[in-house]
This record gives structure tokens, sequence and C-alpha cells, in this order.
């Protein structure tokens, strides 16, 4: 797919820029802002971490819409982001590019630290020379690590991550903190919890034990079954998304030092958690696959992986109390609305 070249004739009209555009949630994201009348610059790097393919079909579906436009870049390339940055104002930005999964960080931890780390101070950067009024950005539930005390708040000591994944995405919401209060830029970091949905992501559970069963291979199935997860309906990280965009954060007058709450500040920064607040037995999600898919997994287990936790589950309160949101799509649902869409797309 073709890349546009911007120029400075961009400038006159205002534009939403999300990094990651071809990715699962980037793609929904944009087709949602698009549908509601937004101008949207989407930029991704189609790496090849997972399918290009499933990338390149997103990406078709977006360019066939109005008001979008595509640049195929690295969020990593300092002087393609200040180019970036340089022919087009963007009030708002949605960072939603990253090396993603938690596994991969054991084997190529430097891809982690190009796009996660490089790549988002040169977004920070662009955001602080170009007068942006509001960046959001994609955290992870990962950064919980270690953390034990359910559900997962915002407002818990996060210091004790157990994979550079979630090592990497704790360092943006820092460094989006130290550029909220030196540069008064307006940042709102969100954890996702477990994002499924159609066009997902192949590396996910979901997407890899429906393709397992469908093809008649075994499952692996972690910590011998004995996981829970907050799984999280697209639809529903989306209109998150969606609301908090214009939920521009301003300074709590009420945080203290001597006391500090890691979810608000001094400085026009928050942090969300977007989860659906009711984790899911690992063996209900199987069954509840198998019921859709018509067909029994063989199922594999193994012991907890390295960078893995047992059970994930958003305390998603803040969210509720400052957008009237919570997530609340059921994971029978989700589930089925995956399958009808992964045997259409791979013509099951």
């Amino acid at each position: 797919m073709a890349s546009q070249n911007l120029t400075s004739k961009t400038q006159d009209s205002k534009c939403i820029l999300v990094t990651g555009a071809t990715g699962f949630i980037g793609f929904h994201l944009c087709k949602r802002l698009i549908e509601c009348g937004g101008n949207v610059l989407g930029v991704d790097n189609l790496s090849n971490y997972y399918d290009v393919n499933l990338k390149i079909d997103r990406l078709k579906q977006l360019t066939e819409m109005k008001n979008f436009r595509f640049l195929k870049t690295d969020i990593s390339e300092k002087e393609a982001m200040e180019n970036l940055f340089s022919a087009q104002k963007f009030d708002t930005v949605v960072n939603l590019a990253a090396q993603t999964g938690v596994r991969y960080s054991l084997v190529n931890p430097y891809a982690y630290i190009d796009s996660n780390i490089v790549g988002f101070l040169n977004l920070l950067e662009g955001c602080r020379n170009n007068g942006t009024k509001h960046l959001v950005f994609a955290s992870s539930s990962a950064v919980y690590g270690a953390n034990t005390k359910m559900p997962f708040s915002v407002r818990h000591n996060v210091d004790h991550p157990v994979s550079l994944y979630a090592t990497t995405k704790k360092a943006n919401e820092l460094m989006a903190h130290t550029y909220s209060s030196i540069y008064n830029i307006p940042c709102t970091g969100l954890r996702f919890f477990t994002v499924y949905g159609p066009w997902g992501r192949p590396d996910m559970v979901l997407f890899l034990f429906t393709k397992a069963i469908l093809e008649g291979k075994p499952i692996d199935v972690f910590n011998y079954g004995k996981m829970q997860r907050d799984f999280t309906y697209i639809d529903d990280i989306i209109e998150g998304i969606i609301r908090i965009i214009d939920h521009i954060p301003q300074p709590n007058p009420h945080w203290k030092k001597e006391e500090p709450n890691p979810a608000t500040s001094f400085a026009p920064y928050r942090l969300y958690n977007i989860g659906n607040n009711n984790p899911v037995d690992l063996m209900e999600c199987i069954e509840i696959l198998e019921n859709c898919l018509n067909k029994k997994a063989e199922k594999n287990f193994l012991p907890i992986q390295p960078g893995d936790v047992p059970v994930t589950n958003a305390d998603v309160d803040d969210l509720m109390a400052d957008l009237n949101f919570k997530p609340n799509i059921p994971i029978k649902v989700g589930i089925k609305k995956f399958v009808a869409w992964y045997k259409e797309y791979y013509n099951v």
C-alpha cells in the first residue's frame, strides 16, 4: 500500500494523528474516528511481528474511507518524526504504535527499546515542539507485574514489572508525566486489559486457540489452566478511547506530594484502566470457544511462562467517575463475534 507524502499544505486542516494505525486497536480507532467525522492521519511501519497481510487488509479498508491518509514510517526514526510534526499540526495524538507481546520480549528485547522508548520519546518531542493539545497513549495491564491486590487500580504502586514489555510501558507513563510537568502537555495513559475481537492480533490467545482448534492441533494451556484474564472486547476499548480524547486532563488541585496518587498529578496528567472488571477463567474461555466452533480442543497443559501473571482484573472506578463509562460486552457475545469474523476472513 503506497504511503502519502506530507507537505506544508496540510497545516491548515485539523487532524488527529494515530500511530500504529494498521494494528488491531489502531485500525478500529481510525474507523470510528472517521465515522464520527474526524480527519485522521495514520502512521505505521507495517512490521512483520505478525502476518503483514492482515495489516494490509486493515489498511485497505481505511484507505477507502474519506478523511484518512496514511504514512508508512517508523516512530523510532527521529528525522521522520521531526518531518511529520513539521508538516502537520495535530491537536490530538493517539499513540498505539508499540512492540507488543510479553513472551517476544524474552527473544528480542531491543525491539521494545527502539519502538516503545525511542519511538515514544520522538512523539513526546513532536508534541512539545508543535503545541499538541492532548497526547493519549497506550499503556498496558502488564505494568501491574507482581501485584496481587485485586482489582488492579491505577492508584496502586506498579514498581515491580515482570517483563521488559511491561517495563517499557511503565517507562512511557513516567516519560509522559515528565513532559506533562515540564512542558504542560496534557497526557492520558490507558492501561488496556486483554483486548480481543474481530481483526485481532494473531499472537493473542483467542486467535491462537481458534486457529489451532479449527486445524485439529493442540492448544497450549499455560499454568495448567489456572489463569484468569479480564477479557475486554474491542468495541469497549474504542468507546473508552473516544471519550478520553475529548476529556483533556487538568492538574489535580488535591494532589499531595506527601501522599502521591499515581493516577493523577499536579500536572495535566491522568491514567485509566480500560478493562471489563470481570475476570474469566481460561478454561471457561476455552469452553465458550469450543461451543462457538462446535469442536473440542485438544489441550496441552504447561507451566506458567516467564513474564506471565496468573490473574488480571481492572478497577475502572475512575473511568466511571470521570467519563461515565464501563466496558460491559460479555465474553460469550464477544467470542461469538470474533469467531464469526475469523471464519469469514479465513473462509473457514
